[in-house]
């Protein structure tokens, strides 16, 4: 068997995993995590990291779109970019929410960055390179 990953097949899959992974955790912290969570007053932090979650994994589904049409650095990049964001900004929450670590607070604005920086050459990928 062949593998032929393009960055087309490799973003949409890579959304469709992380839209996954976000309703499976998303589900497990509504239900199996939800009074632990709830207690020691973290449930809104875990819920912004699955609410972040999805919506980037939604952005990597159309990364997976657009380079269907248009292939470029710019669009690879911002590919890229999303699913570190998620790994960055939703992890170092979910993580924050389940273990109370405080200091890993640190690590959700560089997410955050990714975020940002992924939609800005999604953008500019739009526009063309």
């Amino acid at each position: 068997m062949e593998l032929n990953v393009t960055t087309e097949r490799t973003f949409t899959a890579a959304g469709a995993i992380a839209a996954l992974l976000a309703v499976v955790i998303g589900a497990f912290g509504a239900h199996a995590l939800r009074p632990q969570l709830e207690a020691v007053g973290r449930l809104a932090v875990y819920q912004t990291g699955v609410h972040y979650h999805l919506a980037h994994a939604l952005g990597l589904l159309a990364v997976g779109s657009a380079a269907a049409r248009h292939d470029g650095p710019r669009l690879r990049a911002a590919g890229w970019l999303l699913l570190a964001g998620i790994v960055l900004f939703s992890g170092s929450l979910y993580l924050l929410a389940l273990s109370g670590l405080r200091l890993l607070g640190i690590v959700t604005p560089f997410g955050g960055l990714c975020f940002l920086a992924g939609w800005l050459l999604f953008a500019m990928a739009a526009l063309r390179d």
